[in-house]
């Protein structure tokens, strides 16, 4: 399996590595999500814009989640997450996953090891490349 992403420039004029997705919405539509690829984060979250643009009630538990900027509360949301496989179809991550209620608390949704775990991931700057691979595709590094 071959899933692409693209260096997306941010806000700040920074290009970052991101995974173009999907949610499962409250009432079934797809709300389409950045995910900034985090080899560091445990766990995806979503950001406090997408948490409502996906209308799902949070579970009554919460999770405290921890970073660069200290900790903050974060609610528990269960849906499906889509990320288009090349050449063609659509690799799904059912689950519980993390959002923030505060929008300055996240500037972009992450994807972090709950998913990423399932695969290698490549993030080559030089080269352009972001991607994520399993099953049948691979990858190869040789001396030039």
């Amino acid at each position: 399996m071959l899933i692409l992403g693209e260096w997306y420039p941010c806000a700040d004029d920074v290009e970052r590595p991101v995974i173009r997705g999907e949610a499962v919405g409250a009432d079934g539509r797809l709300v389409r999500v950045n995910f900034l690829v985090d080899s560091g984060a445990d766990r995806t979250v979503f950001s406090a814009d997408i948490l409502a643009r996906i209308g799902l009630a949070p579970s009554e538990f919460g999770q405290r989640l921890g970073g660069l900027g200290g900790s903050t509360q974060a609610v528990m949301i269960e849906t499906t997450i889509r990320l288009m496989r090349e050449p063609a179809g659509v690799a799904t991550f059912p689950g519980w996953y993390c959002a923030m209620t505060s929008l300055e608390a996240l500037d972009m949704s992450v994807l972090g090891r709950d998913v990423i775990d399932e695969f290698a991931l490549i993030v080559d700057r030089p080269g352009a490349v972001v991607c994520l691979v399993n099953q049948r595709h691979g990858y190869t590094i040789s001396a030039r």
